[in-house]
């Protein structure tokens, strides 16, 4: 099991490129089920999580081949079951994207009941609630959802609360029904509308995307197409927090800074100074200690729940005391208990957390529990005082494209070690 090792109290400094986006790269890859024709995928990132999107498509018999380092090129044509194991199932529960697409092309549908992080039930209710309302025959057995359908029926579908997912799945299942699909309360993320891109580069007929109102006209089949996966909005608000939080000075190239609207008004509140351009976002901080600022989670464009683990690092080591309300997942304050261990000055109270900063933390081991934890652990780490070891950094190889690498380009004394179980 690999950890980092990670020698802080250096402000990062320099530029470096934004990989593709994973939320929008596993539903595109999964969107090569809706037809017998090649998908090609251009900036997918080279991730865990990739990884096993791949192992589920191939053990399904669809062809994946890999032209180049980000490129994908699926084809489904030769697709010998629907059914999705636990086994890969259980490590992504994005493996439920599956679902939508197998029923719209194949009538039907195995899929196991998804895990993924520890950071909240995320039931797949409101996606098999769509799912019959469309006509599908939906049964729970043995852990696994089985749906079946002739041809899926458009219909209106309003969605208690916002699910990006079961939006995602849901619009994917639209494309080949009958009739007109109407998805209500419906996801905004740019990763929704970059699948909808990707779908109508197909011949779905998709309107709405980015909005709360989403509409589908059915067609009777998609085709292939060339589709590149937009830049990663977490993964370049990471990077800009790192520098924040070490008093240093960040350049990401190849993002979207349209994309990080709430992220980058809570980086000027924490006194940095920005840059913008069209591909491009710094971050200085002129060697100043941040000031604290507050954050509230809410569905796009509202502050993302992705970026709450890495402001919370950044109030740790910031001017006055900053409150941190998660309203997405119930249980995603894991990582407070390990920024304790740093020195941190962290009260949870409900789904609220007091965070009264420190001028400096100081290195101990300390252990990732999920993916955005474990970006704020290594951005604690990189201001801290001394070494600090992080444990099972396996969660940050699901969603960070080569950080080591990264960090590295802006300073970073970080190293990736093995050790033995």
């Amino acid at each position: 099991m690999d950890k980092f090792i990670i020698e802080g109290n250096r402000p990062l400094s320099g530029e470096i490129e934004a990989s593709g986006a994973k939320n929008a790269a596993l539903p595109i890859l999964c969107a090569a089920l809706l037809c017998d024709e090649p998908l090609r995928v251009t900036r997918v990132p080279r991730l865990w999580d990739i990884g096993t999107a791949k192992k589920l498509l191939a053990q399904m018999g669809v062809e994946v081949r890999q032209p180049a380092p980000d490129e994908l090129v699926v084809n489904a044509a030769p697709i010998t079951t629907g059914v999705a194991p636990y086994e890969l199932v259980r490590t992504m529960r994005a493996s439920i994207l599956v679902l939508g697409p197998l029923v719209a092309r194949r009538g039907e549908a195995h899929v196991s009941l998804p895990g993924g992080c520890a950071i909240g039930a995320r039931p797949v209710n409101l996606h098999l609630a769509g799912l019959a309302a469309m006509g599908a025959e939906i049964r729970l057995e043995g852990g696994f959802i089985h749906a079946r359908a002739a041809r899926l029926k458009g219909t209106r579908i309003v969605f208690d609360t916002v699910t990006v997912t079961g939006t995602e799945n849901l619009m994917m299942a639209a494309t080949l029904a009958e009739g007109e699909t109407i998805l209500e309360n419906a996801a905004r993320e740019p990763e929704v509308a970059d699948l909808a891109r990707c779908l109508k580069r197909m011949g779905a007929r998709i309107e709405g995307e980015g909005s709360p109102t989403i509409r589908v006209r059915g067609v009777k089949a998609l085709h292939g197409a060339e589709h590149e996966v937009l830049p990663d909005r977490i993964e370049t608000g990471t990077y800009l927090v790192a520098g924040a939080a070490t008093r240093g000075r960040v350049r990401v190239n190849r993002t979207d800074p349209s994309l990080l609207d709430a992220v980058l008004v809570k980086l000027q509140q924490a006194g940095a100074k920005l840059s913008l351009g069209a591909d491009f976002v710094e971050a200085d901080m002129q060697g100043r200690r941040p000031r604290a600022v507050n954050i509230h989670t809410l569905p796009y464009p509202g502050f993302p729940t992705d970026m709450q683990a890495q402001f919370m690092a950044l109030d740790c080591l910031a001017e006055g005391v900053g409150t941190i309300r998660e309203t997405i997942f119930e249980n995603r304050f894991m990582h407070a208990q390990e920024l304790l261990r740093l020195g941190a000055d962290i009260r949870i109270e409900g789904n609220t957390a007091v965070v009264t900063g420190r001028e400096r933390l100081t290195a101990a081991p300390i252990m990732a529990t999920d993916l955005r934890a474990s970006a704020s652990l290594v951005i604690a780490a990189l201001a801290a005082e001394g070494e600090t070891f992080i444990d099972r950094i396996y969660h940050m190889d699901r969603g960070y494209e080569d950080i080591e690498g990264k960090l590295a380009r802006l300073g970073a004394r970080i190293k990736r070690v093995s050790k033995l179980l």
